[in-house]
């Protein structure tokens, strides 16, 4: 069964507002991913981040899209946290100038913010093949 997710962010985002997400992978994954929205009911919208993990090339995606045009893709990780079966913590750090990803509290990547100001990313939204526990 795949996940999916979408929560609102009361009073959009802003620094030092963390956003966690406990759940466990799949057996037999193939990818999820976490996504701050602009608008949780337009999917066209701009993103402010799009994390997506992939299993088969065991890869980590950011990207944003501004005025309907994705920008330039990070990939850069020095590991990768993820395990069929297993259970994860991440957490999204909003600072002034980035979102900080930590993992089981590990940092993971950083991903410096497009979309300004911060308040216009108002919702989460989680997909793909894992298993929710808890988001707050």
């Amino acid at each position: 069964q795949v996940e999916h997710y979408v929560g609102e962010i009361k009073g959009g985002l802003r620094p030092a507002m963390k956003l966690t997400v406990i759940g466990m992978v799949h057996s037999n994954p193939k990818s999820f991913s976490v996504t701050l929205l602009c608008d949780p009911v337009d999917a066209n919208k701009d993103v402010g981040l799009l994390f997506t993990v992939n299993f088969s090339d065991k890869s980590i995606t950011r990207n944003a899209r501004i005025a309907g045009k994705w920008g330039r893709e990070e990939k850069t990780i020095p590991y990768f946290p993820f395990t069929a079966g297993d259970t994860f913590k991440m957490e999204l750090l909003c600072e002034h100038q980035q979102i900080r990803v930590l993992l089981d509290g590990r940092q993971l990547c950083d991903f410096t913010h497009r979309i300004q100001p911060l308040n216009l990313v108002k919702a989460l939204q989680i997909s793909g093949d894992i298993k929710l526990t808890k988001v707050a």
